[in-house]
Order: structure tokens, then sequence, then C-alpha cells
């Protein structure tokens, strides 16, 4: 389906130390979503580009937070909207339903995903041949499905997503290497998903590498989880910082001219 993307960028800018966040409008046909562009605040040049994918709650705050720190890296960084403007789950049962839809539509899932790979890409500033995505929790899996899906992306990083296979043939569509950051005791990710990536990798010849951080379970990089691991999902300031050090140097290595 050929989809028509109108962009619409938000007069009001807010700047966050060195970077500008800019809200930014696009469609789908009649249905309209609403994405952040976070990026340095002086650009020479075109950048490198990040898709980032959401947690489960949508678009929110925690979307802000994680889009700065890599945009403060010097990359072009767009958020962007799966659910669609104004749907911004504010509790869990509203947030399980809303993922919950993608989960189990894979081909909506990545039409959503590739607008917004379209979007990323249509921005000014954006280097369309250095790409990559970076997803958390909901948007992990989102991340290895973008891949999945063939897209033209140069690296794909996944910080404490679903890692089931429901179509493992579809890794070979994958083109870029592929980092997956874990918690080793993340109870919603068992061990049966893990083989079953592990599995597809392999067969498909990906490259990829999968990191566990010890003691650290789901959402370990979202300090709005709380520090109770017995609740499933809680910070790790160890498994944050050094997650996100791999990211940092799997990106480099990957989205150099």
């Amino acid at each position: 389906m050929k989809i028509l993307i109108l962009l619409s960028l938000l007069t009001s800018q807010i700047c966050f130390g060195a970077v500008v966040t800019k809200e930014v409008e696009y469609k789908d046909g009649d249905k309209t979503f609403e994405g952040l562009l976070v990026r340095p605040d002086k650009v020479k040049g075109d950048l490198p580009v990040i898709v980032m994918i959401h947690n489960w709650k949508g678009v929110s705050d925690e979307t802000k937070t994680q889009a700065t720190r890599f945009a403060e890296l010097g990359y072009l960084v767009f958020a962007a909207d799966i659910y669609g403007k104004g749907v911004r789950p504010q509790d869990s049962k509203d947030a399980g339903q809303a993922a919950g839809i993608y989960k189990n539509n894979r081909a909506l899932y990545r039409q959503r995903l590739n607008l917004g790979l379209q979007t990323a890409l249509a921005q000014p500033y954006a280097d369309a041949t250095r790409a990559a995505v970076v997803g958390y929790c909901f948007g992990g899996t989102g991340a290895i499905e973008l891949a999945r899906s063939g897209a033209p992306l140069k690296a794909v990083v996944s910080f404490h997503g679903g890692l089931d296979s429901p179509t493992p043939a579809d890794g070979a569509n994958i083109k870029a290497p592929v980092l997956a950051l874990q918690g080793a005791d993340d109870p919603y990710v068992p061990a049966k998903d893990i083989a079953a990536f592990e599995a597809e990798m392999k067969s498909n010849h990906v490259q990829y590498r999968l990191i566990r951080y010890p003691h650290a379970v789901h959402s370990f990089t979202e300090k709005g989880a709380g520090n109770d691991n017995s609740k499933g999902a809680a910070y790790n300031e160890s498994a944050d910082k050094r997650s996100f050090a791999e990211a940092k140097k799997f990106l480099a290595e990957n989205l150099k001219k």
C-alpha cells in the first residue's frame, strides 16, 4: 500500500542543553501520528538517523529522555508514533491492550514502523544512507520487526525487548547487525523466546550479539520503573549505563561514513 506522508513541523521548539526537539505530525491515509524529533542544536551537514520505537506507553517523557541521550551523541533521532496521535496509555491495562494490537498483528506493526522510518528519513539533515533503529520493551520488539521487514538499516538495537520469533524465515530479510540488550532475570522474556531469537539469527546468518545483564529485570533503563525487582520491571543503574555504552559503541561502528 502506498503511504502518503504529510509532515507538519510544529512551530514550538524546546531546547534541552545541546539539543532541539520538535513534535512532528504525519499521516497514513486519514490517520494522524505525532512523533518527536530530537537533534543536536547546531548541525553541520547531514546526520546519521536513529528511528526510536517507544515502550508500551507510547511517545512519552521516557521516550524523550532516551531520544535526548542519543541526540547528544550527534544523531538525528526520530521517535516514531506507532499508536497514533493522542493514544498515550496512562496505566498498564491500557498499555497492554494498545501494545497487544501490534504484537498480535505483526504486518500492521511493520507498516507503522516503516512509516516512522520513512518520516525520519524525510527530515531536514537526515542522512538516508545511515539509519538505525533503537527500541525499548514493546519498541525493542518493534526494532527487530522493522529489520525483519527488510528495511534499509545499518544497525538494530533492542533494549529489554520481546524476543519471540513468530516467523523465523523473516530473519532472512534482516540487512543489519542486531544488538539485543536484556535483563538476565527478565520474567517477561522467557528462555524459549531467547532460544527462538538466537535460532532465527543463526539460521539466517544474521550478525548479532545478545547481552544479558545479571540481576536486571524488565525496563532496566527506565528510572520511573522503581527499584523493586520482584515486580518484574525495575531500573538498574549498572545495566542502564553498561547497555547504553554498548549501544553507543555499536552505533558508532555501524553508522560511520
